[in-house]
């Protein structure tokens, strides 16, 4: 295996179309490099992007954009990152142990497609976009249009991904990320949810956005249980619902962490939860 240090976004681009499926991007490499040792993955190159300064950074403007480097760790102490996207912070401050999310990244906690992927959900509630670039131009994709299955992305083998950018927290409304795992860190998610909730001046529900992982060959965002909010005081008989929409949508699988029915048990309380979160951090 060959190993190729890119010190520039062109000259990383430029080796992928060169070599395209023979070439695997690097960074933090706590994917990567697992995946490689492990047998799962065997690229003849490896192209290490990690010192490429202009994909590691943070814009908060009308949209928050993230550079693909931007690390878990970065994710979890920025504060006014953690203003705006209080759900990203949180979920990645759940990614593995510090040493973990010191250089782990945003970019490759997406690109690894991972059905666990815990900032996947919380992602997927502000609305995240991503930006893909190749010698043959950039496109820019919702994330949701980004996952095909398990470890499958769209992108083409001389493409890289460039940028996220996604809705901050509007006022008036609240998020959550909640992670079900037989620890707060360093497991890997039985069941991730993101909640992302609006609240009308009367408390009424007007908006309502969620999202799942690790119930599904991909994460996901499940709009019939977020239409059951709408218009409600989240009460019992709504949650139900909701509840009850979220296992539709869902097919876990039985695993030495969990069985799939006690993954699906889990989502009507993980949903009450994260909604109360919501309720109680907004001011109305």
């Amino acid at each position: 295996m060959q190993f190729r240090r890119a010190q520039t976004l062109d000259e990383a681009l430029d080796v992928l179309g060169e070599l395209g499926k023979d070439a695997r991007i690097l960074a933090g490499g706590t994917d990567v490099v697992i995946q490689y040792l492990h047998g799962e993955i065997a690229p003849e190159t490896l192209v290490h992007i990690e010192g490429i300064g202009d994909l590691a950074t943070v814009s908060l403007n009308h949209r928050t954009t993230l550079g693909p480097l931007v690390t878990h760790r970065a994710l979890a102490t920025d504060e006014a990152l953690g203003t705006a996207h209080p759900a990203l912070a949180a979920s990645a401050r759940t990614v593995g142990g510090w040493q973990t999310q010191a250089v782990g990244t945003i970019g490759g906690n997406i690109c690894n497609a991972s059905p666990a992927a815990d900032t996947a959900p919380p992602l997927l509630v502000a609305d995240a976009h991503v930006t893909l670039a190749s010698r043959r131009g950039k496109r820019r994709l919702a994330l949701t249009d980004f996952f095909i299955d398990r470890r499958q992305t769209v992108m083409d083998p001389d493409e890289m991904l460039t940028a996220i950018d996604l809705d901050p927290l509007p006022a008036g409304a609240g998020e959550a990320y909640l992670k079900l795992g037989r620890r707060g860190a360093m497991e890997v998610a039985l069941v991730g949810m993101a909640v992302r909730i609006g609240f009308a001046a009367d408390g009424t529900v007007d908006s309502a956005r969620i999202a799942l992982c690790s119930v599904a060959p991909t994460p996901r965002r499940v709009p019939e249980a977020e239409e059951a909010l709408i218009g409600s005081r989240l009460n019992a008989s709504v949650l139900d619902a909701a509840g009850e929409a979220l296992r539709a949508a869902a097919c876990p699988i039985d695993d030495a962490r969990a069985s799939a029915s006690y993954r699906m048990r889990t989502l009507r309380g993980l949903l009450e939860r994260a909604a109360i979160q919501c309720r109680e951090a907004v001011t109305l």
